[in-house]
């Protein structure tokens, strides 16, 4: 929670009790089923919740935003940023039905009603929304192609409807495979100074009027 908490000091005391009590409920979750490398759940924190967080270091969504989190495994990014943006509603999506499991626990335990979940392929989604999250479930442009037309089109946020893609490495070719459309490269680094969010980067891809 250290991390957490230097970087959103102005978290409510409602906020910082929910995020509290994500160690405990994922590590009993993960005994049953794996969701976060067991090596890694220690790093819990750092490595999901403050990844998931880097999101709201660009945008802080305005109440009634629509969001949907596609692959969201364990409810990572939508979770975290679903404690941080109460007034705004996300839809948590996986194919792989036990995980989604964990995600109702995780919801129901934290009293979390701004979220929703739903254990189809997002091609099966039948909603449109005014953003699209995820942390790197494919390469980003057959993640175009899945969710294209679950857009809304009238944007109300500092930023333009469309996806936001946490992703890292080398993304140049991912990039290179999307021209002409418009990818907004933000480095997490800018915003936080740990070694791990090196080559780690928020990728925004605009939605466009006519197609993806």
């Amino acid at each position: 929670m250290k991390h957490i908490l230097h970087y959103f000091p102005e978290l409510t005391v409602s906020q910082q009790q929910q995020l509290e009590k994500l160690l405990p409920l994922y590590k009993e979750w993960n005994k049953r089923i794996n969701v976060i490398s067991r090596k890694d759940i220690h790093n819990l924190y750092l490595h999901h919740v403050l990844h998931s967080l880097s999101i709201a270091q660009l945008i802080s969504f305005k109440p009634n935003t629509s969001v949907l989190d596609v692959g969201t495994g364990g409810g990572f990014p939508g979770i975290p940023l679903a404690i941080l943006f109460p007034d705004s509603h996300f839809h948590l999506v996986d194919s792989i039905g036990k995980k989604i499991k964990v995600v109702e626990a995780v919801v129901n335990e934290l009293g979390l009603k701004n979220v929703s979940y739903t254990h189809a392929r997002v091609e099966d989604v039948k909603f449109s929304y005014d953003f699209i999250i995820s942390r790197a479930v494919t390469s980003l442009p057959v993640f175009v192609k899945w969710v294209e037309n679950k857009y809304n089109k009238n944007s109300f946020n500092v930023l333009k409807n469309g996806i936001l893609y946490l992703k890292g490495g080398d993304i140049n070719e991912e990039l290179a495979e999307l021209y002409p459309q418009k990818t907004n490269v933000y480095p997490i680094s800018m915003w936080f100074e740990e070694d791990f969010f090196k080559e780690k980067y928020i990728l925004h891809l605009p939605f466009k009027e006519k197609s993806l």
